[in-house]
């Protein structure tokens, strides 16, 4: 099965403990023992939100703020490789023509942003279609997409389930601005509409429920399937 995991800065190393990279490192590496070809994005978290706003408080451009997050994103991405050791590409990908020559030679794929304008949630769905993936899975901070952000609404309502097409409608008034926090982005949506990728929006503060998402379908979270989508073979394959 091959797999693309985008984690959220924030999710990878809150106060940057090294603990929780720890844990994903090893969450990763099970996937891997596992038999599954492991693609990774890593966003910037609250450290890029803190760079941007100060930036953006002393005049800096769009272009100037993206640049920044896109700096932070591939420091997350450095610390994770850090702690796969030799199972990963020696540094984050630049771009995923790269991350696929990573695979290719059967190494997790390690990236963070790539370009001005495009958040990681959109690298991952970029990356994951270019290596036909069987699966995207999104690790955030929030448990799936709701019809309202939950940190401000209490009535919010959890999407069990939705279409590429449904997850474009809700995700289309959400903020574009450079570190805006949402657990997809509306060009992220729109990739996975046009591809038709299998996706998963969870919760990733424990790494383990990646593992169970990935490779069982486990998950308290939003599935996004496409129209006649099916399971992954993989996970009614007996291993």
């Amino acid at each position: 099965m091959r797999v693309v995991v985008s984690i959220g800065g924030s999710v990878l190393a809150p106060d940057l403990d090294p603990e929780r990279v720890a844990a994903y490192a090893e969450a990763i590496e099970r996937l891997a023992a596992d038999g599954c070809e492991v693609g990774v994005v890593v966003g910037g978290g609250g450290v890029a939100r803190e760079y941007i706003e100060t930036a953006r408080e002393i005049g800096a451009n769009e272009v100037e703020l993206d640049r920044l997050g896109i700096g932070t994103t591939r420091l997350n991405a450095r610390l994770l490789i850090a702690a796969l050791g030799d199972r990963a590409s020696l540094a984050p990908a630049v771009d995923t023509e790269e991350a696929a020559a990573a695979l290719r030679r059967d190494e997790v794929a390690v990236m963070g942003g790539v370009t001005p304008g495009q958040t990681t949630d959109a690298v991952a769905a970029t990356f994951a279609e270019s290596v036909d993936a069987d699966l995207l899975v999104y690790a955030t901070s929030a448990d799936g997409v709701y019809d309202a952000d939950p940190n401000a609404d209490p009535d919010a309502t959890q999407f069990a389930s939705l279409s590429p097409a449904e997850l474009v409608e809700v995700v289309l008034p959400m903020s574009r601005d450079a570190g805006a926090s949402a657990p997809v982005d509306l060009l992220a949506a729109k990739l996975i509409d046009r591809a038709g990728i299998r996706s998963i929006v969870l919760d990733g503060t424990d790494p383990t429920a990646v593992v169970d998402a990935v490779l069982r379908g486990d998950h308290t979270g939003t599935d996004v399937v496409p129209v006649d989508g099916e399971e992954p073979d993989y996970w009614t394959e007996e291993r």
